[in-house]
């Protein structure tokens, strides 16, 4: 593992604030560019015009005439979190726009594969659809896209991935991010892109008086705050403003059925959920279906109103979750000791890792990517049979890909496809995340193209670990309020970082929770008052030195309806 430099982020100028507001806060927010209160205020009226969005007016008007002659409207989701709220979103809000046959179906990892493929629309084929659309995805699934149109459907695909050099053959395409698009925003997810067309149909109904243009779309934040979230882009202005109303909404309680059973599963609190509630324990549960088994239950789960239901589909979500912790740890205990074999025979790691094991679950490998992509500092390809079945001869391997700043991970896969015509059966996503597919016996040809892709692209320097903080803290600045007041100032998410401090502190006594963890007591160097902290993970085998210097949040700790200043460390040395 690399050691990891600690960056401070620079001061800059703040602007006009209200007397009551903590200038711990100034100064957090304006290291974000956010100079002054009024733009903390996050309104839905600041979002995006919908009719900004390239194809949506087509997209649109389909759905609007679908819905007229009381055609089958088919959503066809993804098997991860975005896709899943999106699904939900999709069918939710058609419902209330006045469609009345909405049904959808969700690919099955190892027998459909990715997205609209031909094998989903042979599925597809017995709800007989007039129309089908995508959610978070469609823009590289041409074969599928093909095989709809055949069979005399209209298609629609919403999609955020980066689109090819071809487009495929659907009626209409709503995405962000295909070229002459001059939406702001190009870091929609996919529940975005799709919460943004059911807009622009409610807008279109109202306009002509017809009925659905008085639908309460708000009643989609909440999911669609989870899958933004959750989908880990960006978090711009707009999708700032997207989470914030979802969190609002969640937390006056108005959360659907689903949603509030999740939470409840988990052990958190409606009241005080958090963008890294959503990210570390709700978004995990709903992924957790389609990795390991049918992301149906989830979607399932997303669309009861019935709380009983609800909680039963929530409680089946957080056993799938728990075996899937198992697998996962497993497998990262397995690609940790395949990159220390890489360093034995080559006495350093490559700029980039692609790691593969026969025994490995198509559905875990993205988890296992980003987590020695997080360790190692590098880019990390893990690849599964595309098969559960145990019959892996002759097949596809399914890979997934996690990338580091300043190394695209998906024209990076763009380079190695030009420069090796077929090598790559497909793939397709983002900078910092991407999937694809190849043969199993091409993985060492592509292992090596990849390999040298990474050399000439990566400087060394980009490999170096850093993390970036807001400075110290005042001895006066460690306070219950002003946890409170960072807590609520978010969201916070990729983009836009929560606050994140430095320090030395002596360590007063300490107290090993678990087998992994470490409760502190922790007195801060430039002096104060005794500090509860807690490092989760820090057991390193023996005690703590008397010193250390420390990264950590500014946190609260609620226990049994009290709440107390504690800081949780991120990292020790």
């Amino acid at each position: 593992m690399n050691p990891i430099g600690i960056v401070r982020r620079r001061s800059v100028e703040i602007g006009a604030w209200p007397a009551h507001a903590p200038a711990l806060l100034r100064r957090v927010m304006a290291a974000r560019g956010i100079a002054d209160h009024e733009r903390t205020q996050l309104r839905l009226a600041q979002m995006h015009p919908p009719e900004l969005l390239g194809s949506i007016g087509e997209a649109a008007d389909l759905l609007i005439a679908a819905i007229d002659r009381d055609a089958v409207i088919v959503i066809a989701g993804d098997f991860d979190c975005d896709g899943a709220t999106g699904t939900a979103v999709a069918v939710r809000g058609l419902r209330l726009l006045g469609a009345r046959q909405v049904r959808y179906r969700v690919p099955n990892r190892s027998t459909h594969g990715y997205g609209l493929s031909p094998a989903l629309v042979h599925d597809i084929a017995a709800m007989a659809p007039s129309l089908v659309m995508t959610v978070d995805s469609g823009i590289a699934c041409h074969a599928g896209v093909a095989a709809a149109k055949a069979m005399g459907w209209q298609v629609i695909v919403t999609d955020h991935h980066l689109p090819g050099t071809q487009l495929p053959a659907a009626d209409a395409i709503v995405n962000p991010n295909c070229d002459g698009d001059h939406f702001p925003s190009k870091s929609l997810a996919g529940v975005g892109v799709m919460f943004y067309l059911l807009l622009e149909v409610r807008r279109r109904l109202r306009a002509r008086g017809s009925p659905g243009g008085d639908a309460d779309l708000t009643s989609l934040l909440d999911l669609v705050a989870i899958g933004t979230v959750a989908d880990m882009v960006k978090l711009d202005r707009n999708n700032r403003v997207l989470v914030a109303a979802g969190l609002a909404r969640i937390r006056r309680g108005l959360g659907n059925s689903g949603v509030q059973a999740l939470i409840a599963v988990s052990g958190r609190e409606a009241a005080h959920l958090s963008c890294a509630d959503i990210g570390f324990a709700l978004a995990p549960r709903l992924n957790a279906a389609g990795r390991l088994e049918d992301m149906s239950i989830g979607i399932s789960c997303l669309l009861s109103d019935d709380p009983a239901q609800a909680r039963s589909l929530a409680a089946q979500l957080d056993a799938i979750n728990a075996e899937r912790r198992v697998v996962q740890q497993q497998m990262v205990d397995e690609a940790e000791r395949l990159a220390a074999n890489i360093v034995l025979d080559a006495e350093a790691l490559p700029a980039a890792l692609c790691l593969f094991d026969p025994g490995w679950h198509p559905g875990v490998v993205g988890l296992v990517a980003s987590r020695l992509k997080d360790r190692l500092h590098r880019p990390v390809l893990a690849f599964a049979p595309a098969s559960t079945d145990g019959d892996h001869a002759g097949e596809s391997l399914r890979g997934s890909a996690r990338s580091i700043p300043g190394f695209h991970i998906r024209d990076a896969l763009a380079l190695v496809d030009a420069r090796h015509p077929g090598l790559i059966e497909r793939f397709g996503g983002h900078a910092m995340a991407a999937g694809l597919s190849l043969a199993h016996d091409a993985l060492p040809a592509f292992t090596e193209a990849f390999t040298q892709c990474a050399a000439e692209i990566i400087d060394p320097a980009m490999l170096a670990r850093q993390i970036e903080t807001d400075g110290p803290l005042l001895p006066d600045e460690f306070t219950l309020a002003n946890a409170q007041a960072l807590a609520m100032a978010g969201p916070w998410g990729q983009g836009f970082p929560e606050p994140l401090f430095d320090g030395v502190f002596d360590v007063l006594d300490w107290k090993l929770l678990g087998e992994r963890h470490l409760r502190l007591e922790l007195l801060p160097e430039a002096g104060g008052a005794a500090i509860a902290a807690i490092h989760f993970g820090g057991w390193a085998g023996q005690p703590p030195p008397a010193t250390i210097r420390i990264v950590y949040q500014l946190a609260v700790n609620r226990f049994r309806g009290r709440e107390a200043l504690q800081l949780i460390v991120q990292h020790c040395e």
